[in-house]
């Protein structure tokens, strides 16, 4: 929510190149056909729908501009985050993206589960995610906006997804958008811009909550492992997961600033090389995640990745719940709650490690 190669986002996300491969024999025109009707459905909407207490506004994203002229009612959001903040901000979406990484036994995560359950609504569909994104599935929720700013979507996908409904993509570049941008651009889309500085601001008042004095004199570095040796990486400062361990005041290692050169397009992230593993020496913490357990114990075995000073002496933060993997991922206004406290925990164990 971000994720670099990394497992399931980590599936869909980085360094991948794959592009949307469904043959799509009929979509020329069934989604000229069902264009049309949408658009039909969207005109109406503009009386029907939209009402007066909806501007209309205009969006510029990296795959184009996209105009949204009636409230959007049926939505559909694309990549990680955006169901979450839509919901936070009364829109239940028609469908979203599964994610099974983290998910529970329902194929949901859970903070979205229990948020839809609470308010006594019906849980969104779920759709295939980024490689298996099929414009005709989406097609059948009939949405009047898709979202998709934190995602991975190809310019191809965009294409014909925007000939469904007006589709909003990243900023500048696949998986790369801050928090509060995303934020601010699903507000801003549903018509609701001024109720972004309260969702970032309850965001806040919620890491303010959770900091300790101890954090402010602890560094650390985010990295991954790509379930395997000889393939590392560390995650930038605006990379979603790095600003949820910022924010609760903990210092991102000065080297990681020092690789912003090296950093792969699409990823938030630079890749290392193991030997340059030994430039996390001064990393008072290495966050990080683990496919399973038999990667962990591959990598806490290898002479180089074992030897890095953090993992040594066990003041690693590696969380083996994948939904906590996940919330602790990305910041939004259901997984920030949802996360904090259990993910708290496991910093001050590592920080009590770096300390001995």
């Amino acid at each position: 929510m971000s994720h670099t190669a990394l497992v399931d986002r980590e599936k869909a996300k980085p360094h991948s190149r794959r592009r949307f491969h469904h043959r799509v024999l009929a979509l020329v025109a069934s989604v000229g056909l069902a264009f049309g009707l949408v658009s039909c459905s969207q005109e109406e909407g503009n009386t029907a729908k939209g009402g007066g207490d909806f501007e209309p506004v205009s969006i510029t994203h990296a795959l184009g501009t996209v105009e949204i002229t009636s409230k959007p009612e049926r939505v559909v959001t694309i990549g990680q985050g955006s169901a979450e903040i839509a919901i936070a901000l009364g829109v239940t979406p028609v469908a979203m993206e599964e994610y099974s990484w983290g998910a529970d036994e329902s194929g949901y995560l859970p903070w979205v589960k229990e948020a839809v359950e609470e308010k006594g609504e019906e849980l969104p569909a779920l759709i295939k995610s980024q490689d298996e994104l099929s414009a005709e599935e989406v097609l059948k929720y009939e949405p009047d906006l898709i979202l998709g700013p934190w995602s991975g979507m190809t310019e191809e996908q965009y294409d014909k997804l925007s000939k469904i409904a007006p589709t909003v993509a990243y900023p500048k570049e696949k998986w790369t958008i801050t928090w509060e941008e995303q934020i601010q651009t699903v507000a801003k889309a549903l018509g609701q811009p001024e109720e972004a500085d309260k969702l970032i601001n309850q965001i806040n008042e919620e890491f303010s909550k959770a900091e300790k004095p101890e954090y402010q004199n602890t560094t650390f570095s985010y990295i991954y492992n790509n379930a395997g040796p000889d393939s590392y990486g560390v995650f930038m400062p605006t990379e979603q997961r790095v600003a949820f361990v910022s924010k609760l005041g903990l210092r991102l290692d000065p080297v990681v600033e020092s690789l912003r050169g090296q950093v792969a397009s699409g990823t938030d992230s630079a890749p290392l090389s193991p030997e340059k593993l030994d430039l996390l020496k001064d990393s008072d913490l290495i966050f990080t995640f683990y496919r399973d357990d038999a990667v962990r114990k591959t990598l806490h075995e290898d002479p180089i990745y074992s030897q890095i000073l953090a993992i040594a002496r066990g003041s690693e933060v590696a969380l083996t719940d994948q939904s906590m993997v996940t919330a602790s991922s990305m910041v939004n206004p259901l997984s920030v709650p949802w996360v904090l406290k259990r993910y708290t925990e496991k910093i001050d164990e590592a920080i009590a490690k770096a300390r001995s």
